[in-house]
């Protein structure tokens, strides 16, 4: 079998082909991470009720937690974690108060939500903002850039990677180190995220994993986030409370005999 001759690159390729794609990449993902940045909408303000909801499930979590070596004696904790399970019990700290007599709450509606709404509504907006310019970035290189041998790869490969890094280049024999114009721009795509790192910081947005999911080479399903049920929730930690009271340790239990025979007195 003859030799393959070697493949020597035109300077002007470098100049005009790989440099171009490579800069143009760069720029769009600092572009794209600032357009997101201005894109972003401020957190909204929940209302007082909302509020007093999730710290009282929070309040609850805590004392649980808390329970095999708390700073609480078992009197006090007892009475906490009974009152906590009476409120939870009637819906005292219910966003929309009590549940009337007879009448079950209904699931809350994620559409109805304010907050759930904006949330899908940023998500929308920043994988489009994700996708526009990588469908537009790659239709260029298809279009000017078609069938260009870029850059060799300084290190050695097996053949396993000659359909990924020769990309629209239908050659059996050309060596698998070649990278052609469309691969290379797969290569940036997920390669520059080091780089953004450095040139905007550690808040970078655009990492390898949201473009991948707003890319478009994979289809952008939008969910709308499942508000959740503190009716459900509270009644859940009812239980929790009840098991918690067994586990309760009080830190202060013969502290004193404890000193003593730390100290070398007893």
């Amino acid at each position: 079998m003859a030799s393959v001759p070697p493949l020597y690159l035109d300077p002007q390729i470098r100049d005009w082909v790989l440099f171009p794609i490579t800069i143009v990449m760069i720029l769009v993902g600092v572009l794209r991470h600032y357009v997101v940045v201005l894109l972003q909408s401020h957190p909204t303000k929940l209302p007082r009720a909302a509020i007093r909801e999730q710290r009282a499930l929070v309040r609850s979590n805590v004392l649980r937690a808390t329970s095999a070596n708390s700073l609480i004696p078992f009197s006090f904790y007892q009475a906490i974690s009974q009152n906590l399970s009476k409120a939870f019990a009637e819906g005292t700290y219910l966003k929309d108060g009590p549940p009337k007599q007879g009448e079950s709450p209904a699931p809350p509606n994620p559409l109805s939500d304010p907050a759930a709404m904006d949330g899908m509504m940023a998500g929308m907006r920043t994988q489009m903002v994700m996708m526009v310019p990588q469908m537009i970035v790659m239709g260029w290189i298809n279009f000017f850039f078609e069938g260009f041998v870029v850059i060799k790869l300084p290190f050695p490969l097996t053949l396993g990677f000659k359909s990924m890094l020769q990309r629209g280049v239908q050659t059996a024999d050309m060596d698998v180190r070649w990278v052609s114009s469309l691969s290379w721009y797969f290569l940036n795509f997920f390669g520059l995220n080091g780089l953004y790192r450095i040139i905007l910081g550690g808040d970078e947005v655009g990492d390898a994993a949201q473009n991948l999911a707003a890319s478009p080479f994979a289809v952008a399903t939008p969910q709308v986030g499942q508000p959740q049920d503190f009716n459900k929730l509270l009644k859940a930690e009812r239980d929790n409370l009840e098991f918690a009271e067994g586990l309760h340790k009080w830190i202060g239990d013969d502290v004193e005999t404890r000193i003593l025979k730390k100290y070398g007195r007893l």
